[in-house]
């Protein structure tokens, strides 16, 4: 099983790997032998604080705001060919800014409308390798999100997405799947973990009584992007440590 995993010689794009979940994402397959690239929304890699999660070292880098279609049109391919397309872009607005017209279109075309540009962006080069595609949703997705009405609408929109995808084009040789994290600990999350009182809360009700990391999350990724997961399509595999039972 352990070759199942060996991503040497395969090339992998992580949309949004500069930080948290995606940089975990993006090291666990480099770490495998993978070519990987990362967009982000910095000028340069070496605009990232390690402090803050980031590890680019042996990735590419663009940087790419993929809430601008125009921008995933215009950016270049920049592995030549690609096996695994991972959409782990994210954004949210706090302190109810998602109720007004701003906020709730700048989540809205990060979380979701850019999962679908770029999927039509690097379709040929995805049917050129029979790869694969991994949408990051949340399990916010599945319920209620209070004051951010834009981030639980995208996560539901972008699991049903991948259930639309993994249908349409599996016939064609793309796998598409997709991963929910529960809580993890990165900076989106920082309103919650830099507060004990609310942190305290949260843990309480994870029955594995811990924040999920970005390695977690990593280790579902390597997954649907394996020969084990070669029968798995249009799923969106839940990642919580029980926190959605």
């Amino acid at each position: 099983m352990a070759g199942d995993t060996d991503f040497s010689g395969k090339r992998v794009l992580v949309v949004g790997g500069s930080s948290g979940i995606g940089n975990g994402i993006a090291r666990a397959f480099l770490d495998r032998g993978a070519e990987v690239h990362v967009w982000g929304t910095r000028a340069s890699a070496a605009q990232y604080d390690p402090a803050d999660g980031s590890d680019l070292g042996g990735m590419g880098y663009s940087c790419v705001d993929v809430g601008d279609p125009d921008a995933i049109d215009a950016a270049a391919m920049p592995l030549g060919a690609l096996d695994v397309l991972v959409l782990c872009q994210g954004t949210v607005v706090y302190r109810r800014g998602e109720f007004d017209r701003p906020g709730w279109d700048r989540v809205m075309a990060v979380n979701l409308d850019s999962l679908m540009h770029c999927a039509r962006r690097f379709k040929p080069q995805l049917l050129d390798s029979r790869g694969s595609v991994i949408v990051v949703s949340s399990i916010s997705g599945l319920k209620a999100n209070i004051g951010n009405p834009a981030y639980a609408a995208s996560k539901a929109g972008a699991i049903s997405l991948t259930k639309t995808l993994g249908q349409a084009w599996a016939p064609e040789g793309i796998r598409v799947n997709g991963l929910a994290p529960g809580l993890v600990d990165t900076k989106l999350t920082k309103v919650t973990t830099d507060n004990p009182e609310r942190l305290a809360g949260a843990l309480a009700a994870i029955p594995q009584r811990r924040m999920g990391t970005p390695a977690d999350m990593a280790g579902a990724a390597l997954f649907l992007a394996s020969p084990l997961a070669s029968y798995v399509t249009g799923h969106t595999l839940i990642v919580d440590g029980g926190l959605s039972l």
